[in-house]
């Protein structure tokens, strides 16, 4: 077994929903659905590590005013993949060893594409993201981005930017979702307030960028 794969078995996901098929329905999100893609013991070694992420609360720029996120988020990635969002610049970290471990399990199992990885920790149910597109410029056009869910569940919802129909995925702790081409240019999705969630969740999300994009 190679050092990369040693301490996080690759396994068969457990069940796989796939909502981009039907032509019939054009509003439905083309994602992909894998619950239990990481196993109980994937799971610790992931939250083994993300303790010692240098998980931190910054601050944004909103119609002129500064507040701070509500979340705390680290940014990994290759060289030259660094992060641009609301006036701010974030240099990636180098990769740790688990996340980097699940980094090819995505591509080996899914062909994944990926060199960066962005760390949400959300500390209870009143943490939450506000409705967005993940379309930054720097994101290589045609790429998929996978979100692993880690801790308690949460409601992922989505919206169409035109009809604003709405679905909702309960995320459960070990669950893939892969937001395919077509995605972010069609639907905004957001992570709402659930103020009787009391459990931490961990979200880790991998995009493919242009690297020293912002040089």
């Amino acid at each position: 077994m190679s050092g990369l794969q040693q301490g996080f078995d690759f396994e068969v996901p457990q069940a796989q929903l796939d909502l981009d098929t039907d032509v019939h329905h054009p509003l439905t999100p083309p994602v992909t659905w894998i619950k239990g893609f990481l196993s109980a013991k994937q799971q610790q070694l992931l939250l083994n590590e993300v303790d010692h992420y240098p998980l931190e609360r910054v601050s944004i720029e909103v119609y002129g005013k500064r507040h701070p996120i509500p979340r705390t988020q680290a940014w990994f990635g290759d060289p030259g993949c660094d992060y641009h969002y609301s006036k701010l610049h974030i240099s990636a970290l180098p990769w740790p060893k688990v996340l980097s471990r699940l980094r090819q399990k995505l591509f080996t199992e899914h062909q994944i594409q990926s060199n960066t990885a962005l760390v949400n920790r959300y500390a209870n149910g009143h943490d939450c993201m506000g409705w967005h597109s993940d379309d930054e410029p720097e994101i290589i056009e045609g790429s998929a981005i996978a979100s692993v869910t880690l801790g308690a569940c949460r409601d992922f919802v989505v919206r169409h930017k035109k009809t604003q129909t709405k679905v909702n995925f309960a995320l459960e702790s070990g669950d893939l979702l892969i937001m395919h081409p077509g995605m972010q240019q069609d639907w905004q999705h957001a992570l709402p307030k659930r103020l009787k969630v009391t459990e931490p969740r961990i979200n880790f999300t991998f995009r493919h960028i242009i690297p020293h994009y912002y040089r």
